[in-house]
């Protein structure tokens, strides 16, 4: 999971400090303040350094106490230094590029992955995206320093969609039943997708199934691993853990979700929708006591995600298993989940 730490500017008001010091107590891994670190459990153990004495790192480390380096980087010696903190195990290397240059990130992360929490300094929710997003794997977190309430928010918003799961459940198959020619949407990504990788999507607002992309080889078209055949223009697809689009209102630039067997998930965007006229596959499966279905193009090159692979439609049998994601009871407004609310969905 991503870090989110906050640095609140010294020129906020009274009023926006407490505002945001409530909601980063809630959100926030770290609360830094004249490099005192603390959260909603109350003061952190983390000793701010400004040399890297190997002797001094090493004896900390013994004593259980975790570290935080900060580096100004403004040229190749003070990246070799943040480089040079990850190596020793520094536990926190937090870095701030004054003009934010990709290039110096990105060797960061390289050099550093699995040796120090790379935490990356900025000003703005658009700053914390890229860093989070650099070299694909991005920093370990962000340390936001901000006096703008607003700014936190998206922020918060940013992390929280970097490292979400998606719990996913087995469903047996019930019934397959082709049935007529509809509008089916292929939804083309800008990213690409793996085996076991695809887009969640539903008749049901409380049921989707995990479609896969078209990943796979077949001796009559070419894999397209950046598409996902998702179905009727009138399905649900998840857009975000709580949300909802119906596939008719995706255009190119909209965010969806890409989810893995295991449950990973990560946001893309749209970088078209087609809309065509296809013959189409009635398909429901129950998972404990809750029955969902999903209609989807009747063709070999769509295909379900299985526990441990993926099944075409077309070959898919009563008892067979499938993975499904299932959401809150109850109804949705503009696609936001209002668990409240009485729907009965057939």
């Amino acid at each position: 999971m991503k870090e989110l730490w906050l640095e609140i500017a010294q020129n906020a008001t009274t009023q926006e400090k407490e505002s945001m010091l409530s909601l980063a107590l809630e959100n926030a891994d770290v609360i830094l303040e004249n490099n005192q670190a603390s959260n909603r459990n109350g003061k952190l153990d983390i000793t701010f350094i400004s040399d890297l004495n190997e002797k001094k790192l090493s004896q900390q480390k013994k004593e259980g106490k975790k570290t935080a380096l900060r580096v100004t980087i403004q040229g190749k010696e003070d990246e070799n230094k943040a480089a040079k903190a990850a190596e020793l195990g520094v536990d926190y290397v937090l870095i701030n590029c004054l003009d934010w240059r990709v290039i110096p990130l990105e060797n960061l992360i390289a050099k550093g992955r699995g040796k120090s929490a790379l935490i990356a300094e900025v000003n703005t929710s658009e700053d914390a995206k890229v860093v989070l997003e650099a070299l694909e794997l991005g920093t370990d977190g962000v340390l936001i320093r901000t006096g703008n309430l607003k700014e936190l928010e998206k922020t918060i918003k940013i992390i929280k969609a970097q490292s979400p799961k998606m719990a996913l459940t087995s469903a047996k198959i019930l019934s397959i039943k082709p049935i007529g020619s509809g509008a089916r949407v292929c939804v083309d990504t800008v990213d690409l997708m793996v085996p076991g990788e695809g887009m969640l999507v539903g008749c049901q607002s409380a049921g989707f199934f995990l479609v896969e992309a078209e990943v796979n080889e077949n001796p009559y078209v070419q894999s397209r691993p950046f598409r996902v055949n998702a179905g009727p223009a009138s399905h649900y697809t998840l857009t975000s853990a709580q949300s909802t689009r119906y596939l008719s209102e995706l255009k190119a630039g909209d965010e969806v979700l890409i989810v893995s067997r295991e449950g990973n998930v990560r946001v893309t965007n749209v970088g078209r929708s087609k809309i065509e006229f296809r013959p189409l596959i009635l398909i429901e499966a129950q998972a404990g006591n809750t029955k969902i279905k999903t209609i989807l193009q009747n063709a070999e090159t769509i295909r379900l995600v299985t526990p441990k692979a993926s099944k075409p439609v077309t070959e898919l049998k009563t008892n067979d298993e499938v993975l499904v994601h299932l959401a809150a009871k109850g109804g949705r407004h503009f696609g936001i989940s209002v668990p409240e609310e009485t729907v009965i969905e057939k």
